[in-house]
């Protein structure tokens, strides 16, 4: 496995004399000034593109234009406080990144800590078994870019190892026409058009789970119509119940203990249905979703596609996870275009 950055983000940003800024507002622009204040660390201010540009405030800065902020600071450092895969927006950082100092620092979506030298440090025995094991060329590169991009928050790394979102399809999954799709984290629909676009139209039965009640009104209208299709409005975790849970409408509604709202709970050994293919994008609950699926991989072993970027240690612990169901499965990974690395994904074959 080829690290070459000995130094993170965060321990580089403390020796530098550069004022840093903001590109962005938003939970992503607070999770990193909590990560800086670690540091010790300050920001100088924040900025968004000309073109976006709303008089705001943000963590007490007035927020700038961009020419604005090349008018008074003249030599930055900038990260990019939030996440996108516009190419309009990727066009932009990349502008930036050719007049400034520019990073896409990453902050875990879910659960506390950095993927910074020292988590490396302690887990990198785990992540050199997960390397060892995947199962083609492709998938080693996604790996070792990826980690490279954790620890400096260098964007080149994942625009070098980004792939087509159909790519993984044909490449990896291969479904066929006789298909039985279990969507969990099934959001507005997008991902069961997905499916039925690259098996064109013909499987046996999709089954979609959204637990954000807003989220399953537009599941339930988008996909209206559609034949073989079973929805269900609930969360997925290691066993069945009922559970609290954070609806924001949006794809960052997650379980949590201080929710606004309760779900049912299922699980997929629950289902006592036989699928084929599942993807399990989940927003952090994806250990406990394998968990409560150890029957269906064991004595299925359904190709599955699982997402591996909420948390510092889904690098290593999904691939546990799914090998200790199952150790026959082969692993893939995939980094599908994105800033920072979301929409990175294991496949299991």
């Amino acid at each position: 496995m080829k690290i070459v950055e000995k130094t993170c983000l965060w321990d580089r940003l403390k020796t530098s004399s550069k004022p840093i800024l903001l590109f962005g507002l938003g939970d992503g622009g607070d999770k990193i000034i909590s990560a800086l204040k670690q540091y010790g660390i300050s920001i100088s201010g924040v900025f968004c593109s000309d073109d976006l540009y709303r008089e705001k405030y943000f963590h007490g800065f007035k927020v700038m234009k961009y020419s604005t902020a090349k008018e008074i600071f003249k030599d930055i450092i900038v990260l990019m406080s939030f996440g996108s895969n516009k190419d309009d927006v990727i066009a932009i950082a990349k502008s930036i990144a050719k007049e400034q100092e520019f990073y896409v620092p990453d902050v875990p979506v879910f659960g506390k800590g950095l993927f910074n030298t020292e988590f490396f440090n302690i887990h990198k025995e785990e992540l050199e078994q997960v390397y060892l094991k995947l199962a083609d060329t492709k998938s080693k590169l996604v790996f070792e870019n990826v980690i490279n991009y954790k620890l400096s928050g260098n964007p080149q790394y994942l625009y070098s190892c980004e792939t087509d979102n159909y790519e993984a399809f044909a490449s990896v999954l291969n479904l066929g026409k006789e298909e039985s799709f279990l969507d969990l984290g099934a959001y507005d629909g997008d991902t069961v058009h997905e499916f039925i676009e690259y098996t064109g139209g013909k499987y046996k039965y999709i089954t979609a789970v959204e637990p954000d009640r807003k989220n399953f009104k537009k599941l339930l209208s988008s996909t209206k119509g559609i034949s073989n299709l079973k929805l269900i409005n609930a969360a997925v975790s290691s066993k069945t119940g009922s559970a609290v849970f954070e609806c924001k409408g949006g794809r960052s509604s997650y379980l949590t203990s201080e929710g606004n709202e309760h779900v049912d709970l299922i699980s997929v050994d629950s289902l006592d249905f036989e699928f084929t293919y599942i993807k399990i994008d989940v927003e952090g609950n994806e250990l406990k979703t394998l968990a409560g699926a150890k029957k269906t991989l064991a004595q299925q072993k359904p190709k599955l596609l699982v997402s591996a970027y909420h948390r510092n240690e889904d690098m290593f612990t999904i691939p546990q996870a799914v090998l200790n169901a199952n150790p026959d499965y082969k692993i893939y990974m995939r980094h599908y275009k994105y800033l920072p690395a979301w929409d990175t994904n294991f496949y299991f074959v």
